[in-house]
């Protein structure tokens, strides 16, 4: 399993200053959540965790090793489900085990316990375009599970979402996440989302983005979303934050 350690990273593009002396550290098994406005670094932080971009300044690290490409230990997964729309939900959640040489029949055991596992059993056969949104996003969280990375990225996975379908998405996360005991890092600008998921959650100011406070959360799950302590908990995220942005 792998510490994820964003060591005051610093990220310009050009002129664009879009991070300014972001620390983050992640433990095994732990479930992070950085929430903040858009715009404000938050898909450039996972995207450099991920191995897709690199600091201008500061390190990124796994287990102490500078991260500098990418590694199946570490799956990303976008808003967007990016399933190939002519290909099945066993060929697309299979896909990377073919790629990784995997036999037939152990790929076509594996994928369908996953999909189990997402609660799309049975939908083998099936066409993305044929899936609710939630069940392609399932079916998104399946690929990047199958694979046994040790490290799940997601970048706003459920902002598509309505808000019904969101909220069973996120229960259903977090019975993946204590299920399989995965290192988790979610980013959103969804404060009560943030709170229901998180045992920390990074608080990002707008762009430059920087680290304005770091909360760790241990209320109980399930979280009562109108609970007195949730409840001072989002009025406490929320001074940090620009409110039109939300």
């Amino acid at each position: 399993m792998q510490t994820i350690h964003v060591d005051h990273v610093s990220k310009s593009f050009g002129s664009l200053s879009v991070l300014e002396q972001v620390d983050i550290r992640i433990q095994q098994g732990e479930f992070a959540v950085i929430v903040g406005p858009s715009g404000c670094g938050k898909s450039t932080v996972l995207r450099m965790i991920a191995g897709l971009e690199h600091p201008s300044d500061g390190m990124v690290t796994a287990n102490e090793e500078g991260i500098v490409r990418p590694d199946p230990s570490r799956m990303l997964i976008f808003q967007e489900h990016a399933l190939y729309p002519w290909r099945t939900v066993e060929y697309n959640v299979g896909f990377g085990l073919e790629l990784a040489g995997v036999s037939r029949q152990e790929r076509s055991a594996r994928v369908d316990m996953m999909l189990e596992k997402v609660g799309l059993s049975g939908f083998q056969q099936y066409y993305p375009h044929q899936l609710s949104g939630g069940m392609r996003q399932r079916a998104s969280i399946a690929r990047a599970l199958v694979m046994d990375p040790e490290v799940l990225l997601l970048d706003e996975p459920f902002g598509a979402l309505d808000a019904i379908t969101k909220i069973s998405m996120q229960n259903e996360l977090l019975d993946l996440w204590e299920g399989t005991g995965k290192t988790v890092l979610l980013i959103t600008h969804d404060i009560d989302e943030a709170i229901y998921l998180a045992d920390t959650i990074y608080v990002m100011s707008p762009r430059p983005g920087r680290i304005v406070e770091s909360i760790t959360t241990d209320m109980p799950r399930p979280r009562n979303r109108n609970g007195a302590e949730f409840v001072a908990l989002r009025e406490r995220i929320m001074k940090h934050l620009n409110l039109g942005d939300h």
